[in-house]
């Protein structure tokens, strides 16, 4: 193992001595100065993890959390420069994590969270004015062949459990009395403007969204889908400016 990798392998690994070589400009003891280091780093990814994942954290306990992610940390070290980007595969973690199995809802809330961060972070583009969608959906000849382009912030997520009530509740320090937990929810996720926003949408409408960000034209999007409102579906889109292109061609 080279240098580089034994100092980043007991960087994450507590376990691990300090790496050989390592000396301090002012004579203090190498170990100590390391083992503060390891400490701030790990640290530094624990916090990241919680302002990526705020309702786990309340869902879970702050002790708890810290506990699940310092682990997480250890197996899953960052891939990226990008703390952003840090987490991508906590909800996976999650679901496996023996000690919360009995919450089985808490990885399902992690990976709504988790598409709330790569929606914020998503590329801009401009909506699509709605009289210029309303004067394109106006045409059954055009209809045909019409093809819409979603902001590239859309995302979607089919869950077994009440995975929007649960998040929303938490948004305005309510308790989970009163909701289904189990009763599963579909959630679509997109930013408008700077704002991330969250809906609890039909299974059909998850599936056709799906199929447009897979660059389906529109009514073969609804063919391939089981049945849902589509005029209300196309109405949450208008209204929160997640169309940003109409073409008759089909999109690179």
């Amino acid at each position: 193992m080279s240098r580089q990798a034994a100092f980043a392998a007991a960087l994450l690994d507590v376990k691990r001595p300090c790496p050989d070589g390592l000396c301090s400009h002012n004579g203090a003891d190498p170990a100590s100065r390391f083992a503060v280091y390891r400490n701030n780093v790990h640290s530094s990814l624990v916090n990241a993890l919680a302002e990526s994942y705020p309702v786990v954290v309340q869902l879970v306990g702050e002790e708890f959390f810290r506990a699940m992610a310092g682990v997480f940390v250890q197996r899953q070290p960052p891939q990226s420069p990008l703390m952003s980007r840090y987490g991508d595969g906590f909800a996976d973690f999650i679901a496996g994590f023996e000690p919360i199995a009995g919450v089985p809802y808490v990885a399902d809330v992690a990976r709504l969270e988790h598409l709330r961060t790569l929606a914020y972070h998503a590329a801009d583009a401009q909506p699509v004015r709605p009289d210029d969608i309303s004067a394109a959906l106006a045409s059954p000849r055009a209809l045909s062949d019409l093809y819409l382009r979603l902001h590239p912030s859309v995302h979607t997520l089919d869950s077994a459990y009440a995975v929007v009530a649960i998040w929303a509740a938490h948004q305005q320090a309510q308790t989970l009395a009163g909701i289904g937990l189990n009763q599963g929810q579909h959630a679509m996720v997109l930013r408008n403007g700077l704002d991330v926003e969250v809906f609890a949408v039909e299974a059909g409408a998850t599936m056709f969204i799906r199929h447009l960000l897979k660059g389906q034209p529109l009514l073969a999007a609804v063919e391939n889908s089981p049945p849902f409102d589509l005029a209300q579906t196309l109405a949450v889109l208008i209204a929160h400016n997640a169309i940003a292109r109409l073409t008759h061609k089909e999109l690179p």
